[in-house]
């Protein structure tokens, strides 16, 4: 009982925390998923554009307003946040009315942008489908946000099932939720984008590597990880695809090194999930890679396409891991949260191969997109799966916290009979 009370109470304050922040938290492509939400919800072409337009621009107001409100030459001046949001509508109701009036009013998504990029948002229903019953309770400002803090939430909650599953003691649990929330994690499953809940999906396949190999149940893991796939399609079908194979390749290997329970059900769930999103996305004619790639070069389709795109992303790739190693190496965080994560997971031998090909989905996520610029590392985001989960373990395993369990002042005997026993 005293243990659900502080998995709640760390929710609940992560959750009262983010009232810090209700506007200001959208991205770019927030305005896309929010206009497909709420053709869902049964608005027209213009009320979901008017909807999305004024959330994204009272976000801008906002952020403008505080900026003001500390900055050392400015801060006696007026708001500036009516005139900054009144330009941000008329900037972005001019390009809408133009592609509306030109044409372009197919599809779920306001035309925000050319009918080519948007087709990359048509092809994620998924989280769109997440924001409805929020929007519908609560409206567009407090619907966004409450969906997100439920996605957050539920993202540490999962990272709390997955080690307890491994059979860690509560207060290694707790750590890892803790860990899901302060992290950039809990700052981009925040964000009004399909992260959050990728996050959450992937972490659930996670947890069913985990019911497979730790609890012996074979059945509920694989249908736990075929589920997860499949939902992942509909939120980010690159997602599921770089999921299933990575999952698919990690139980291979670990078969043939180690034949054990279990293993080739993940095996068959995980390629053959890969093998259905290829099919199923070309059946569904979604985006190919090359126009991935295309649309990457070309600045999302503002300049021509480039003859020889793949030569091209070669060489933005050496460039682009030089430079963002440059910068890791500057502020180390992630690669010693990666190490320590991976020496945590490292006794956890068939569990641990899992948890670094969970983490190595972030790897191939970013390599698909070597774009630097991009906000807060939301697109490698998934190798964190590997602190949260490995440095609680780490902090069991070397004894850096007092208590064996959860009882403090417990003797080193204890949690050296209970790492026997597993």
């Amino acid at each position: 009982m005293r243990t659900r009370v502080w998995v709640l109470a760390l929710a609940a304050l992560f959750a009262v925390c983010q009232l810090a922040g209700v506007e200001g938290r959208d991205t770019p492509d927030s305005k896309n998923y929010l206009s497909y939400a709420l053709s869902l919800r049964g608005d027209g072409k213009r009320a979901a554009a008017s909807a999305a337009i004024d959330y994204m621009c009272a976000g801008r107001g906002s952020i403008a307003a505080r900026r003001q409100g500390v900055d050392v030459t400015r801060f006696r001046g007026s708001s500036p946040r009516a005139r900054v949001v009144a330009a941000c509508r008329a900037k972005e109701w001019r390009a809408v009315e133009a592609r509306l009036a030109g044409g372009q009013v197919g599809g779920r998504t306001v035309p925000f942008a050319s009918e080519r990029f948007m087709r990359i948002f048509e092809a994620r229903p998924g989280y769109p489908a997440y924001l409805v019953p929020f929007l519908a309770v609560f409206g567009v400002t407090w619907g966004v946000w409450a969906a997100s803090v439920t996605v957050a939430v539920l993202g540490g909650l999962l990272v709390f099932l997955v080690l307890r599953t491994l059979r860690a003691p509560p207060y290694v649990c707790l750590t890892g939720q803790a860990l899901y929330y302060v992290l950039p994690v809990g700052t981009t499953a925040m964000r009004p984008m399909a992260e959050g809940l990728m996050l959450a999906l992937t972490l659930a396949a996670l947890w069913g590597c985990a019911l497979v190999l730790e609890r012996g149940r074979a059945g509920a893991g694989v249908w736990l990880i075929g589920g997860s796939l499949a939902a992942l399609f509909a939120v980010k079908h690159s997602q599921a695809l770089f999921l299933g194979a990575s999952l698919g390749v990690a139980a291979t290997a670990l078969g043939l090194a180690r034949p054990r329970r279990g293993l080739l059900a993940i095996a068959g769930v995980g390629l053959g999930g890969a093998l259905g999103v290829l099919l199923l996305a070309r059946a569904l004619c979604f985006p190919s890679a090359s126009e991935s790639v295309q649309d990457l070069l070309t600045g999302h389709f503002a300049h021509p396409d480039r003859a020889r795109p793949w030569a091209e992303l070669a060489l933005l790739e050496a460039r682009f891991w030089a430079e963002w190693l440059r910068r890791q190496l500057w502020e180390p965080l992630l690669l010693a949260s990666v190490a320590a994560g991976v020496w945590g997971v490292g006794r956890r031998r068939g569990f641990g191969v899992f948890a670094v090909a969970v983490a190595f989905t972030g790897v191939l996520t970013q390599a698909a997109h070597p774009d630097i610029g991009i906000w807060g590392g939301r697109l490698v985001v998934l190798v964190w799966v590997l602190p949260m989960v490995g440095v609680p373990l780490l902090v069991e395993r070397v004894g850096l916290v007092g208590p064996a369990g959860w009882v403090p002042g417990a003797s080193r005997e204890v949690a050296s009979a209970e790492e026997r026993s597993r």
